[in-house]
């Protein structure tokens, strides 16, 4: 899922291509992506975009009629722009076509998650803004008090969007990563030096990573948008070496997320426990990375 670094790349490669242009046609080929249709997407068909604007890990355009067209790219949906005349056939889920190019949507896989709504007037788009503290505005102060406002495992606090805006799975994995924090370390349970270390890797991983995006889009529209980064330090990279220790990351499965980690940088060696293989192993759930290949070497030779 698009989070805050490619949510803001996103937009600013948006601002450079359709910013005071017209919008000419809308055509919507996927009935179940518009979820809200008052006003109708013909409403904002011959308006100027004059604002784009990010409200969690939405992409919200506003047009000269006050209408703002709102993007959630849930897991695989996905933007793209194509240069050139009006008139162009483009086969997405939405097209949108200014008078300089087309933007349009794709969502891959099966599932339908994506969506689009339409919303009249600042008080309707704000309804849609789950009220996560933007943590490249916030204090220290005030984001420990958010932190520890409910008694959460740190990936799920980070990953709410009531509480934090903008993270998601990957980068909640680089953050506790550097933060050197275990993902299941409970927020009520934190020292004041523990928080701090959050915090500051919150920051920085989110700046660092909107500088990375930045610099690899240049001055293309960003395509290659995904969870899985060259230079993530643990997301994605289940059984690859930890880039401080060198020790094997793990993961915790669960639904259609898995949390990435290095027992030795943030768990102090401890073997999370992952639901599936926990069902699987039961008594034989091992307390250490070493027991537990050693347990798996075992499985495979009988």
């Amino acid at each position: 899922m698009p989070e805050l670094p490619d949510i803001i790349v996103y937009i600013e490669a948006l601002e450079k291509r359709i910013l005071g242009q017209k919008l000419l046609r809308v055509r919507i080929a996927a009935p179940f992506l518009l979820r809200t249709v008052s006003p109708p997407p013909s409403g904002i068909e011959g308006q100027q975009a004059v604002a784009i604007r990010r409200v969690g890990k939405r992409i919200a355009i506003r047009f000269e009629n006050d209408v703002w067209l709102v993007f959630h790219l849930m897991i695989a949906g996905r933007l793209h722009w194509r240069e050139g005349k009006p008139g162009v056939k483009i086969r997405g889920l939405a097209d949108f076509e200014f008078t300089n190019g087309t933007l349009y949507l794709t969502e891959a896989g099966a599932r339908r998650r994506a969506s689009l709504h339409m919303q009249s007037g600042d008080a309707a788009l704000a309804t849609m803004d789950p009220g996560g503290l933007e943590v490249l505005e916030a204090t220290l102060e005030s984001f420990a008090e958010r932190l520890q406002s409910a008694n959460h495992t740190l990936k799920r606090a980070l990953t709410d969007p009531r509480l934090f805006s903008g993270i998601g799975n990957a980068y909640s994995d680089e953050i506790l990563f550097h933060a050197q924090l275990s993902p299941l370390a409970l927020t009520k349970k934190l020292s004041p030096e523990e928080i701090e270390r959050l915090f500051i890797a919150s920051r920085n991983q989110l700046l660092e990573w909107t500088h990375r995006l930045r610099e690899a889009s240049g001055n293309k529209f960003p395509e290659k948008v995904t969870a899985f980064r060259e230079g993530m330090a643990v997301h994605g990279r289940y059984k690859q070496p930890c880039p401080r220790c060198a020790t094997k990351i793990q993961r915790i499965r669960y639904a259609d997320n898995e949390t990435n980690y290095c027992p030795t940088c943030q768990t102090g060696g401890k073997l999370l426990a992952d639901r599936a293989l926990s069902r699987l192993l039961r008594a034989d759930w091992p307390r250490s990375l070493d027991e537990f290949e050693g347990l798996i070497a075992r499985k495979q030779a009988d």
